[in-house]
């Protein structure tokens, strides 16, 4: 298996001669492409060194209100800069803005070259994909999404990030051991990844004693997540724990240093971002496990732009999933999922 790994990394590498000797970025690629649940192999992915014209690469976001997004952007923004093209990114707002980023993604894209999209739904937005793509690439970034019209794919499987927060949450609490009361928040109902992270987690956690208590849907938003938070604490007033999503955590813990419950509920999270990071060295936030977000979209804007002058020649690829806790901090590359603490969100690099 080593060597057949081995010799597809050799054969991306001859792909993409000319930036394999100066960088390339440890990914997963599906096989077939667009399909978690086909085979993963490991690849050294060697990303263009400059681009032969100053493409046009519209950009669309779900919304821009946590660090994890920000990654995103700042992955996009700097291989935008390394290539010599033109960015211009817009953000929908919040999950349930579906018309809104349908809007802007037919204002922005009526003057691409390319789209980079992160769909707030995972079929919701197929129709203007299809429409879109017999005139340009599409490339789905982080969101899973409808492959209809699909040109190429930066993403991991939200099946296996939900399943490595399950599967962490067991060996701390295996079947069998003192029930523990939990509180579940998976996300937006209907967005493309919520759904998947809760085919990996649900079976992962059966095998915990975990008694999830409460299940609460809502927006990322860090004060809808608050909200749901404290509706649990007063349902449950002897919750053990909470598992959601990155901003679910950030919020807890801000609440629980308020509320005195810091000691007392564990708090772990399904993705990683800059507060999670903070909250995991200073021992708030127990753990969570990291999609390299800026990888992410580094490799979109680099797929956009091998789409745009024939060199795509791997469709779907995303970095590899690692869980970050306190014991394993020290060896995670970090630049490859957090923006610099002094990045602000760019819409346009000209």
């Amino acid at each position: 298996m080593k060597g057949t790994l081995f010799a597809a990394g050799l054969v991306l590498a001859a792909a993409m001669p000319s930036a394999a000797a100066q960088e390339s970025w440890p990914v997963d690629r599906w096989n077939p492409s667009f399909d978690y649940g086909g085979e993963a192999q490991a690849l050294a992915y060697a990303p263009l060194e400059v681009a032969t014209r100053p493409w046009r690469i519209c950009a669309s976001y779900p919304h821009l209100k946590d660090s994890y997004w920000l990654s995103v952007n700042y992955g996009m923004v700097e291989q935008a800069r390394r290539l010599n093209v033109r960015l211009r990114v817009v953000e929908a707002g919040g999950y349930p803005n579906i018309e809104r980023q349908k809007s802007q993604v037919r204002q922005c894209a009526a003057t691409a070259d390319a789209l980079i999209v992160g769909t707030v739904s995972f079929d919701g937005l197929t129709p203007l994909i299809t429409e879109l793509a017999k005139r340009m690439p599409v490339i789905a970034a982080v969101n899973d999404v409808n492959d209809a019209g699909i040109t190429a794919k930066s993403g991991v499987s939200w099946v296996a990030m939900g399943k490595a927060i399950g599967d962490y949450f067991a060996k701390l609490h295996p079947k069998g051991q003192k029930p523990v009361k939990v509180a579940w928040f998976p996300g937006p109902r209907g967005a493309g990844w919520v759904d998947f992270v809760e085919q990996g987690f649900r079976p992962a956690i059966e095998k915990s004693a975990a008694d999830i208590v409460a299940v609460k849907w809502g927006d990322t938003g860090f004060e809808a997540q608050l909200l749901l938070l404290e509706e649990v604490i007063e349902e449950y007033p002897d919750i053990d724990y909470i598992i959601g999503s990155a901003v679910t955590a950030d919020a807890a813990v801000s609440l629980f240093r308020a509320k005195g419950l810091s000691e007392r509920i564990g708090i772990l999270a399904d993705y990683f971002t800059h507060s999670t990071y903070r909250a995991i060295k200073r021992g708030k936030v127990i753990a969570a496990p990291t999609d390299s977000p800026v990888m992410q979209g580094k490799i979109a804007l680099d797929q956009a732009v091998r789409a745009l002058e024939g060199k795509l020649s791997v469709r779907h690829v995303g970095p590899r999933i690692e869980i970050v806790d306190q014991a394993s901090l020290a060896g995670i590359d970090i630049a490859n999922s957090l923006a610099p603490a002094s990045f602000t969100p760019v819409f346009e690099v000209k």
